[in-house]
């Protein structure tokens, strides 16, 4: 019975011997360090060959910046064991971006920027952008997520901002010059591979400075506040890459509790979701798809957090052109492959972005008055290069088919959402 039990043990021994991972190698990275790509991957030598995670190693290097494409192979050697490769196709990662919007009222505005995505071969980010909208505007960012470990990072976020908003009064609306002077950081945690968060604070300055407009003796037309922001977003990531194609579910939540010493501008909370969800049709097709639900401590101030705005939600509105205290933003749009050859892709795609906005100190019912209501369908191109990091460029024409409505182009790099 003994020599019966000592025969089992040495089979299942010799089987499980058979099915370990004796080296692992990686391929064609130039840039991207190898001990950095062992470091985040799950899969080592000496561990049992798992198909699956294996899969998941690689759909985690598919999403990172410095990396096109990734796949792996795995051979049989001599001995029984098994030699993992993971192949990498790299992108070019220092990237310009440029945002340029307009609208019907001759508006024009631009940010352009540039930045490392993959500084020191470890996927870190790095850079700055310069911004004219009537006014200058830069900042400053740094994103290491994988600096402590392959879970945990910090991220690092300075910011110059003025603009021309618009203050919606019952007289009229007013225009002021507004500043936003910040300093951000933030703690970066990966708790698996499908769920992150970011968890930091923010100190900033707000100037609003009255320049033409409507009047209101409530109002002042000078206002200097300092405030801390305590930010959390929390990440459900379920897409897969595959080079330009996206397919899959994400879910981002992001809380923030603003605090403030003046009632002109009073502390609030701010919370709000977004749900994307994407789907391959067929070989060349892909629906983009996002909804955005948000939710602000409901004062009745002309300075509320929810921006209607060309870059951030319906194409072709214009420039920060309302403000709320709660929203519901959809935005869906159909991209359609119409030439691909070796690295460029040109891409056409048709749109429908849609939203609504309750009124600072108004209820859930103001979603449903034609004053807040917006709907603007458009077309679109973009101009990819497969191997360079997120190099889309985009050409957006929204039309607006709801009451006042505009129109005007969209341009920047990236795609919208």
């Amino acid at each position: 019975m003994v020599k019966g039990f000592l025969f089992v043990f040495f089979i299942a021994c010799a089987s499980v011997t058979a099915q370990e991972i004796s080296e692992v190698e990686i391929q064609n990275n130039k840039k991207t360090r190898a001990q950095f790509i062992r470091k985040i991957t799950e899969v080592t030598e000496k561990t049992p060959l798992d198909s699956l995670q294996l899969q998941e190693d690689i759909k985690r290097l598919r999403r990172l910046p410095g990396i096109a494409h990734a796949y792996f192979t795995v051979d049989e050697k001599d001995d029984g064991t098994y030699k993992v490769v993971y192949g990498i196709e790299e992108n070019f990662t220092i990237i310009p971006s440029a945002n340029v919007y307009t609208t019907n009222d001759d508006e024009f505005a631009y940010r352009l920027g540039l930045y490392e995505f993959n500084g020191l071969g470890q996927n870190i980010l790095a850079g700055g952008f310069y911004q004219r909208d009537i006014y200058s505007s830069y900042g400053l960012n740094f994103r290491a997520p994988f600096l402590f470990g392959k879970k945990s990072g910090i991220a690092i976020n300075f910011q110059d901002l003025t603009t021309e908003e618009p203050v919606f009064l019952d007289e009229g609306v007013a225009d002021y010059k507004y500043n936003n002077l910040s300093y951000e950081a933030l703690l970066l945690h990966q708790f698996n591979f499908s769920h992150r968060m970011e968890l930091g604070a923010n100190y900033f300055t707000e100037t609003y400075e009255y320049k033409e407009g409507a009047t209101n003796a409530e109002v002042p037309q000078f206002l200097e506040v300092k405030k801390l922001l305590y930010k959390l977003i929390y990440e459900y990531n379920d897409v897969e890459r595959f080079y330009y194609f996206v397919d899959g579910f994400k879910s981002t939540f992001n809380f923030q509790y603003v605090t403030s010493r003046n009632e002109a501008l009073p502390e609030f909370l701010i919370g709000f979701n977004d749900f994307i969800y994407y789907k391959r049709v067929g070989e060349r097709g892909n629906w983009a798809n996002r909804l955005r639900l948000g939710v602000a401590t409901n004062n009745e101030s002309p300075f509320a957090p929810f921006a209607v705005d060309n870059n951030l939600n319906i194409r072709g509105v214009g420039n920060t052109i309302d403000r709320g205290t709660a929203a519901v933003v959809l935005n869906t749009e159909y991209r359609q492959t119409l030439f691909e050859k070796n690295w460029f892709v040109l891409q056409g795609n048709v749109f429908v972005d849609a939203g609504s906005w309750r009124n600072p100190g108004g209820d859930f019912g103001d979603f449903a008055d034609d004053q807040n209501l917006r709907v603007y369908p458009g077309v679109g191109v973009r101009l990819i290069h497969k191997r360079i990091f997120n190099t889309v460029f985009r050409i957006d024409y929204g039309y607006g088919i709801t009451q006042n409505a505009t129109n005007g182009f969209v341009i920047g790099i990236g795609q919208y959402f």
